[in-house]
């Protein structure tokens, strides 16, 4: 993962919230703090960071058990994994920051929001359904939910215990690279470098359990998420959909959870930051300029 200047950006590894982080930073400026999704790692982000770094400083770890962050044998509920992105960022030195999240990383970045409000300046929110608040009902088998693609047939058979270890072991490359091909509409975009590091780090000891961990904590999310939306976050929210996937019902969740957001949706697939980097800079750049960030040293 490179700069804007072609630099190998700076890596490292922190201890946060009782687990270790394995992170990447890089540029100057107000921090931004990237979060990726399921199956992936922080190397999702490498087309998008040199957009970045001119003006920010970016530091995009692996979350919690994921890539080559530790992988503890519990705290995979959205807001513990919050709480691990906010002891990383104090520890690092960034008191205020915004934050961009795909997938799980942007449920994960709402709860950020929504449990250290006098941290984090705005969100950026793509990709992703809620727990509590419309996810679950894509796990039913329906004629609107497979006509439309969104039969999310993984989230039950994730939920159930030993038997997805015992199945997904040894084919942990043909289980990622179809989840994510067939969530874009443009599967070309999984490139071979891509592929080759998600595998490598899911197939690791732990890595399958990890992941299933995160979806086995689904009903406390759900729990976790009703609970902050009482609250509505304060700061801008940008709300970013692929259009052959989740498309607007980005914009339509987050109205529930935030008074200011705007909502854009590409002519894409579920994986923005790797199908169309340039259009999402487009977007993301424009709304991070409009939104007063400070980099005040902890």
């Amino acid at each position: 993962m490179f700069d804007h200047e072609g630099t190998l950006v700076r890596t490292g590894r922190a201890a946060a919230n009782g687990t270790s982080l394995h992170y990447r930073t890089a540029g100057s400026g107000p921090a931004v703090v990237l979060l990726h999704g399921v199956p992936k790692t922080g190397y999702h982000w490498r087309h998008l960071v040199p957009k970045l770094t001119p003006q920010y400083t970016v530091v995009v770890p692996d979350l919690r058990g994921l890539g080559d962050s530790a992988r503890p044998a519990d705290g995979y509920d959205s807001a513990t994994m919050s709480d691990d992105i906010a002891a990383l960022m104090s520890g690092l030195g960034h008191e205020s920051y915004a934050v961009i999240g795909e997938d799980w990383g942007a449920v994960i970045g709402y709860q950020l929001a929504a449990r250290h409000r006098d941290h984090v300046t705005a969100l950026v929110f793509a990709e992703a359904l809620f727990p509590g608040f419309g996810f679950e009902d894509h796990a039913a088998l329906t004629t609107e939910n497979v006509s439309s693609g969104m039969h999310l047939w993984h989230l039950g058979f994730y939920f159930q215990p030993d038997v997805p270890e015992m199945l997904i072991a040894g084919h942990e490359r043909e289980l990622i690279t179809h989840m994510i091909k067939f969530e874009r509409s443009r599967p070309d975009s999984a490139t071979p470098d891509a592929i080759d590091e998600y595998v490598r780090c899911y197939s690791m000891p732990g890595g399958v359990r990890a992941m299933l961990s995160i979806y086995r904590a689904m009903l406390v999310d759900a729990e976790q998420n009703r609970r902050a939306a009482q609250q509505k976050l304060d700061i801008p929210v940008l709300a970013l959909g692929g259009s052959a996937f989740i498309g607007d019902r980005n914009e339509s969740q987050m109205r529930l959870m935030a008074h200011d957001v705007t909502g854009h949706v590409f002519d894409a697939g579920h994986d923005l930051a790797e199908e169309v980097p340039e259009e999402m800079a487009d977007v993301v750049l424009p709304f991070l300029a409009r939104t007063p960030v400070t980099s005040r040293a902890a």
